[in-house]
């Protein structure tokens, strides 16, 4: 397992490669479809930020500031869920773009309980310079990875998000029936 750190705009490896988690279950932990996926996000993700660092966004403040633009202004509960996000940790990455004055958290229109989000001015213009950098991102991303692998996986990953997820849920058990288990 190889880890590594930035390090003077260089990745360092900060963990020998030779090294097993210790379990039962070692052999396998390659095989971990959530580890291999969180792997190629952050490692993604510190790509396209490089592009990015000169506009003071990250990758995922980007994602917000284009989804709100695209969609128009919402709420932090529907926008989580497009960005399939959990609704405190896009809180907490909108704080800035808020403090920057690059969103607008305003009452809901249809409910004024709810909170809306909407792009400013500032934050459409700091997005068209970004999304410049974005796009010279992309097409380096495509050119090393290949085009056509970078449109399979985009549908691949379409799919996982699509895919129903959800822990089913344990049947529930009676009380005689719990009992019974304690007992025996």
């Amino acid at each position: 397992m190889s880890v590594y750190a930035r390090n003077m705009s260089a990745y360092t490896p900060i963990v020998k490669s030779n090294l097993l988690m210790p379990s039962e279950s070692s052999a396998r932990w390659q095989e971990c479809n959530c580890l291999a996926l969180r792997q190629a996000a952050r490692h993604v993700t510190q790509f396209y930020d490089q592009y990015l660092a000169s506009t003071g966004l990250r990758t995922t403040q980007f994602s917000i500031l284009a989804k709100l633009q695209g969609l128009g202004p919402m709420t932090i509960n529907a926008l989580a869920r497009e960005l399939v996000m959990d609704r405190t940790t896009l809180g907490r990455t909108m704080l800035p773009l808020e403090r920057d004055g690059l969103i607008a958290i305003r009452d809901g229109i249809l409910d004024r309980r709810s909170k809306e989000l909407a792009v400013t001015k500032a934050g459409a213009e700091r997005l068209r310079r970004a999304a410049k950098l974005w796009v010279e991102a992309q097409k380096e991303f495509e050119e090393r990875f290949d085009p056509r692998r970078a449109a399979d996986l985009r549908g691949l990953l379409s799919e996982v998000v699509a895919c129903d997820l959800e822990k089913p849920q344990a049947a529930p058990v009676s009380r005689r029936q719990s009992a019974r288990t304690r007992l025996a």
